[in-house]
């Protein structure tokens, strides 16, 4: 590799990496320039890029130029200020830093010799999380449990269910799996249900239980308790109940300690997943969303939602470590170690899914302290006075209707059909997010709830100021308007 770029090489890092460093800021400088939506086609990349890798090296320059024109094209930008679906997945200066310093470092922490720093900050900045959230300190790392960074809420999701699964299965015998009985609310997330597909629970076994608005899409204790009476009567297991804080359709609450009393008295595994709202939690207002956590074996958020930690970065916490451990710890002789062996450390790919991980604890750590707790919360009450303003403004259009209650920072409406065709109203809704999405000008998305196709607007993206809640509501009512012209 003479002459050209090696492998590592300090001053060749310097310099390449200042030149990538001012493209992603010239990136977010630039951003509202593009569709916040792509508008590209399937299959659009294989018509721009050769059959095969080049022979010969290239120059970074010709790689970012075709970024610029081939691959930027194709992306849907998620940091936009104009980006308003689905829910926000945070980048920030500090949660950037931390993630060029853990490429950089770039090693793979499965257990804590391969680096005991990776596992202890990790240990510490999970405690400091879980005390800012005001977490029973049955949480925290100087106890039985512990806080660990998952990818992902599905995963979270599978670590636990795997977790109580086993842990009942040793006392009613392994050959029970078939009469377990998982429970959640039908707006639960869908990876509950792959968890449990992955974790051998069987797909009848999977309990949604249907909500509606009378309780506000949340889980009402009284459908778990008829619905667990009834499976115990034909002789199957309750195991595992999923409560959610902020669920993804319209931020329902799960009445965490009531159903905390059920599971408590059944001897099941009570998970609660506030992936989005989590992070609200950080302010006393907000903080008695997850009241009741108390009841809980385990709570999930994602820093990478609404917490300005870039992706990937779950936060999971477990009362009982020792639950996970049993259930995902491997120990082969390659992997052996004194520090290990004597019990003396924490070993976290005995708390996840893969061996391998990352040094994710280092942009949360970052991201803590750039930023400190004051400066956080009022990055999450902007977001949500700015969600509150949007409601208002779309209340004030008769033609227009709030769908669910506002709790956080996504708002639910939809578009009012005339009066003699209120059989096209779902058509017109997803004639609506079309129109709008088209434009390129913002990217919002839908739901459905009780049967009704709802559009969901959702403040969450760092860049994102009054004018563009402004703007996006005017779109919406510039294509609201040519469309019911044309009905």
């Amino acid at each position: 590799m003479e002459g050209g770029l090696k492998p590592m090489d300090a001053e060749q890092l310097r310099e390449n990496a200042h030149k990538m460093v001012d493209f992603i800021a010239d990136y977010y400088k630039n951003i509202e320039s593009f569709p916040v939506l792509s508008q590209v086609q399937p299959g659009y990349l294989h018509k721009l890029l050769p059959g095969s890798a080049p022979n010969q090296p290239e120059s970074l320059q010709d790689v970012l130029d075709d970024v610029q024109t081939k691959i930027l094209p194709g992306v849907t930008h998620w940091q936009s200020p104009d980006y308003f679906a689905y829910f926000p997945s945070n980048s920030s200066v500090a949660g950037f830093l931390g993630e060029m310093l853990s490429a950089g470092i770039n090693m793979v922490g499965f257990s804590w010799i391969t680096s005991p720093a990776a596992t202890e900050l990790e240990m510490t900045v999970l405690d400091w999380l879980a005390k800012l959230l005001k977490l029973p300190d049955d949480f925290l790392s100087t106890g039985q449990g512990g806080g660990v960074i998952q990818g992902t809420a599905s995963e979270a999701a599978l670590v636990v269910l795997l977790a109580a699964r086993d842990k009942v299965l040793r006392t009613v015998g392994k050959d029970a799996i078939g009469k377990l009985v998982a429970y959640a609310s039908d707006q639960t997330h869908s990876s509950l249900q792959k968890a449990c597909q992955i974790g051998g629970i069987h797909p009848e076994n999977c309990r949604l239980l249907k909500t509606d608005k009378s309780t506000e899409y949340a889980l009402s204790p009284e459908s778990l308790s008829a619905a667990m009476s009834h499976d115990i009567a034909f002789g199957l297991i309750p195991f595992f109940l999923c409560g959610t804080v902020g669920t993804t359709s319209s931020t329902a609450v799960d009445p965490l300690p009531a159903l905390g009393q059920i599971t408590k008295s059944n001897g099941m595994w009570f998970h609660v997943d506030a992936a989005y709202a989590g992070s609200a939690c950080i302010c006393p207002e907000y903080r008695h969303y997850i009241d009741g956590i108390e009841e809980a074996d385990s709570f999930n958020m994602n820093a990478h939602k609404w917490f300005l930690t870039n992706f990937d970065c779950s936060a999971l916490w477990v009362k009982d470590r020792n639950a996970l451990i049993q259930s995902l710890s491997t120990n082969p002789e390659f992997l052996r170690n004194k520090a290990s062996e004597a019990n003396l450390v924490v070993d976290y790919k005995d708390w996840q899914i893969p061996l391998g991980r990352r040094f994710r604890s280092l942009k949360l750590w970052m991201v803590l302290r750039l930023y400190g707790l004051e400066n956080l919360q009022s990055y999450i009450r902007n977001h949500i006075a700015l969600a509150k303003h949007f409601e208002e403004l779309i209340s004030q259009d008769p033609r227009f209707q709030v769908v669910a209650p506002r709790k956080f920072s996504l708002v639910c409406f939809c578009l009012l059909p005339p009066h003699d065709k209120e059989d096209c109203a779902n058509k017109l809704n997803a004639d609506l997010l079309d129109a709008v999405n088209s434009t390129g000008k913002l990217f919002i998305s839908h739901t459905v709830l009780s049967g009704k196709y709802t559009l969901r607007f959702v403040v969450g993206a760092p860049l994102t100021e009054e004018r563009h809640v402004n703007e996006a509501l005017k779109v919406l009512q510039d294509k609201a308007t040519s469309l019911l012209q044309t009905l």
